[in-house]
């Protein structure tokens, strides 16, 4: 699937208790993860994107800052905003994954030492 044909068919459902903002950026993180969008595929633009997903362009907005700040995404000024390389090689799953738990610890106002505290000693327990 393309980057043009994943977002043509991405939707949001309208009854969830999902806030779709939340929605918008755990689909494009699972693209992510199992490939659909790879390094590099660029994203609609926010406005455009919100359009036709009929939601406000904050809410599309707050989905890809929340991707950028865990590096699913990167946006370079004017041209737009793309999949991340994956740094150092890592599966995109991991990638994906990390980028969840960096979003759960920002929500639930765990810093950065008590993050990676907890990661080590789960990485420790599945030992």
């Amino acid at each position: 699937m393309s980057a043009t044909t994943f977002f043509d068919a991405l939707a949001v459902d309208g009854a969830s208790r999902t806030p779709a903002s939340v929605q918008i950026r755990d689909r494009i993180s699972e693209a992510v993860a199992s490939g659909s969008l790879p390094a590099g595929a660029r994203l609609p633009t926010v406005r455009g994107f919100a359009d036709r997903l009929g939601v406000a362009a904050g809410t599309v907005a707050k989905a890809y800052r929340e991707l950028e700040e865990s590096g699913v995404i990167e946006t370079r000024g004017r041209a737009g905003s793309f999949v991340a390389a994956r740094p150092d090689g890592a599966p995109a799953v991991v990638i994906a994954e990390a980028a969840r738990f960096a979003t759960v610890c920002r929500q639930a106002g765990v810093g950065d030492d008590q993050a990676v505290t907890l990661l080590r000693a789960a990485l420790s327990a599945s030992r």
